[in-house]
């Protein structure tokens, strides 16, 4: 078994997570870099190779006419967790760009979501790639399911 050094977004990571408020220090970073992601105020709880949660609470800003956290902010949410997933998981020698996102919103979204995006190792191939994206609420069901289109290429040759 070979261990690889961690790019430099997980590396990251593990430093930043390692101080007081750290969790909330990478989040704030990570919104920086898309400053869309900002909307919502995202909170990354947990990050792995090929796995992202991403915390979303439940506030007057991300509530529709009905009292329940927008789709929108949950799709918000889904693309955060994937982008910092791939981020932090893709291999040196290839690159990626979304392409698209299908979901299915399978319940109302009353409470607080967590935002989990995650793939296997073998999924990072060029070509298409679908990143399996669900949504949660507090209490463990799913209330937005889908996938995330990747296009994963080989980064140029310098």
């Amino acid at each position: 078994m070979t261990l690889t050094k961690p790019n430099k977004v997980m590396s990251l990571y593990k430093k930043v997570t390692s101080y007081p408020f750290g969790k909330h220090i990478f989040s704030k970073m990570v919104a920086r870099m898309a400053p869309y992601f900002g909307t919502i105020h995202p909170y990354i709880t947990d990050l792995t190779v090929n796995r992202c949660e991403c915390l979303i609470k439940k506030r007057k800003k991300v509530q529709n006419h009905i009292g329940t956290v927008h789709v929108i902010a949950i799709c918000n949410g889904l693309e955060m967790a994937m982008g910092t997933m791939a981020e932090a998981s893709i291999p040196a020698h290839l690159r990626w760009i979304p392409k698209g996102m299908s979901v299915d919103y399978t319940a109302k979204a009353g409470t607080d979501i967590l935002c989990v995006a995650e793939v296997t190792p073998e999924q990072w191939q060029v070509g298409d790639m679908l990143v399996d994206v669900k949504a949660y609420d507090t209490n463990g069901v799913v209330v937005v399911q889908g996938h995330i289109k990747l296009w994963i290429s080989e980064k140029p040759k310098k």
